[in-house]
């Protein structure tokens, strides 16, 4: 497993969270979001799953990974 910890813009509720969490639960990926941080941290398999699909997943719930 890998872990990383990606600085997310735009996240500021609860929605934003699940939003969050939900999108790389689907992917087969832990996330964990801290608001106050506008982090993500993430674990995952690297041989099922590439970063910049985990990237993707985020941004496409309408949030920007910086």
């Amino acid at each position: 497993m890998k872990s990383i910890v990606l600085k997310v813009e735009g996240m500021s509720c609860g929605h934003c969270v699940n939003s969050v969490e939900g999108a790389l639960e689907k992917l087969g990926a832990a996330g964990k979001v801290d608001l106050a941080a506008k982090t993500v941290s993430i674990e995952f398999d690297e041989s099922k799953i590439s970063e910049d699909t985990i990237k993707n997943a985020i941004e496409d719930q309408g949030y920007d990974v910086v």
